[in-house]
């Protein structure tokens, strides 16, 4: 049996021009993210620096625009005058936020050289935890002010003429969380963040500023802390943050897959908070949405437990993704541009080594993960502007969800180009959808390829050996305006339309 699913997607109609950023990712000094992730000394494939090149350039090919640096719950006890100026005088410091010991051998300056080799922006965190609105201005004095002030000055001592120029800076990480060093209220930290961002717009009025939203839905205090925080902060900030992780801790797939409805009602809720706030102040500026840590990640937690504590780059969270991972993945990276009219700056987290999309062998090779290929589909092909397509799919329903379409489905469509991209997932377990598209405004495209994430087994990983990549093979084809494309059951797919 063969299900129907209908697509309507129209050019003129449009949620809203997609920010490359939504494409970011992070680098937090936790684990092996950074020492053995981005900076290996004596590896046989690094640069001039110790960067690792081989990861340099797998995350030139997943096209990051942005890079949040240095956390994460590690920004909430980091002093960032450590990690600047001569190596051999910086200190070693033990990191509370994740028991190891911090060597400082990579710091702001070095951060900003690799995200120019891998073409990134860097997305700065400062430490409202342990510290506060002083160590905020002088970071930003320090990468961004030109010259004749005292940080900036230092900062050239430490042979770095021009300013670093960082557009976007997070107002710290988490702090509702009582995991976090110098959790706060919602009072609390919005008053000092407000005063923080105060103060560094003073000295650069050009940078945005993140504020920190609830670390996830589930805390007891969400919507009451995003709604107190943007009372104080409103006039300084221009994004509110959102974190969410999925697992699939009971083995139950169908429900599993279900969970990007959760991201996408966890969005709407912020927009109509930040909204709500908006029509409080009688206010003509609009906040926007950074979800700045995204993943799923649940299969490395007992492993975590094991780590010996104070050890330098210890293997924390390496979650190892299997193909159905791969699944939700997509499914919330479609999440994300069904709402990129607010969504502006999103941060799949992590990277490197840490629940990432690259993982790297101590002096051996760098290799993909199953979540690498859609993460990399997105980000190269979801530029340009997202439509507001008309679904109609079969659904089910799980354990924690009902009505949970079979199709999951993004359209973007870049002009300039004259592209067109549809990603799509198939959630069934046993069925293939046949989808039939509505496309006759597109007059003249014809089918580019149709890329297909598919894998019989759940599990399947690329630890070892390379079982979970794409084929080219998709089963799609476009007549009179009418596209009609064969979705393979529990597939990732990739169509790209054009008229060249």
């Amino acid at each position: 049996m063969t299900l129907t699913a209908t697509m309507v997607v129209d050019k003129s109609f449009k949620i809203g021009e997609i920010d490359k950023r939504i494409y970011g990712s992070f680098i937090e000094h936790l684990g092996r993210a950074v020492y053995e992730g981005i900076y290996e000394p004596g590896h046989p494939d690094e640069d001039e620096q110790g960067f690792r090149k081989d990861v340099i350039r797998l995350v030139q090919e997943l096209q990051v625009p942005l890079v949040r640096y240095p956390g994460g719950n590690f920004v909430s006890g980091y002093n960032w005058e450590d990690g600047v100026g001569p190596v051999s005088e910086r200190p070693k410091r033990l990191d509370l936020a994740w028991r190891t010991t911090e060597t400082n051998e990579i710091g702001t300056n070095e951060f900003v050289d690799w995200a120019k080799k891998v073409g990134a922006e860097v997305n700065m965190a400062v430490n409202l935890g342990s510290r506060g609105v002083d160590a905020a201005r002088n970071l930003v004095e320090y990468c961004n002010h030109p010259s004749g002030s005292y940080w900036s000055d230092l900062r050239i001592s430490h042979g770095y003429k021009d300013p670093h120029n960082i557009k976007t800076w997070c107002l710290g990480n988490e702090m509702d969380g009582p995991w976090q060093i110098g959790q706060k209220t919602a009072e609390e930290y919005g008053r000092v963040a407000a005063e923080a961002g105060k103060v560094m717009k003073l000295v650069d009025p050009s940078i945005e500023l993140v504020a920190c939203g609830s670390s996830n839905s589930k805390m007891a205090t969400f919507a009451d802390w995003e709604a107190t925080v943007l009372d104080h902060t409103y006039d300084y900030v221009d994004y509110i943050s959102l974190h969410t992780y999925y697992g699939n801790r009971d083995d139950d797939l169908a429900n599993y897959l279900a969970q990007s409805m959760d991201m996408d009602e966890f969005i709407r809720s912020v927009i109509a908070i930040a909204d709500y706030v908006k029509a409080k102040k009688r206010s003509k500026k609009t906040i926007h949405l950074s979800f700045d840590e995204w993943n799923v990640w649940f299969h490395s937690n007992e492993a975590d437990r094991q780590i010996t504590p104070w050890s330098v780059a210890p293997p924390l969270l390496e979650d190892i993704y299997t193909f159905e991972d791969a699944l939700l993945v997509g499914s919330m990276l479609i999440t994300l541009l069904k709402h990129a009219d607010r969504v502006k700056i999103a941060c799949l987290a992590q990277l490197v080594n840490v629940i990432a999309p690259i993982m790297t062998e101590k002096g051996g090779p760098a290799w993909k993960q199953a979540i690498f290929y859609p993460y990399m589909h997105a980000s190269v092909y979801g530029r340009g502007v997202a439509l507001q397509a008309q679904i109609s799919s079969p659904k089910y329903d799980s354990k924690d969800f009902t009505d949970v379409p079979y199709l999951d489905a993004a359209v973007v469509h870049l002009e300039e180009a004259e592209e067109v991209t549809i990603f799509a997932v198939n959630k069934h377990q046993t069925e293939s959808l046949n989808l039939q598209c509505d496309m006759r405004s597109f007059e003249g495209y014809h089918v580019l390829e149709h890329i297909v994430l598919e894998h019989e087994n759940m599990k399947a990983t690329n630890q070892g050996r390379e079982q979970v990549t794409p084929h080219h093979n998709g089963d799609s084809a476009i007549d009179q305006g009418r596209l009609t494309a064969n979705l393979a059951k529990l597939s990732w797919n990739v169509i790209r339309l054009g008229k060249k």
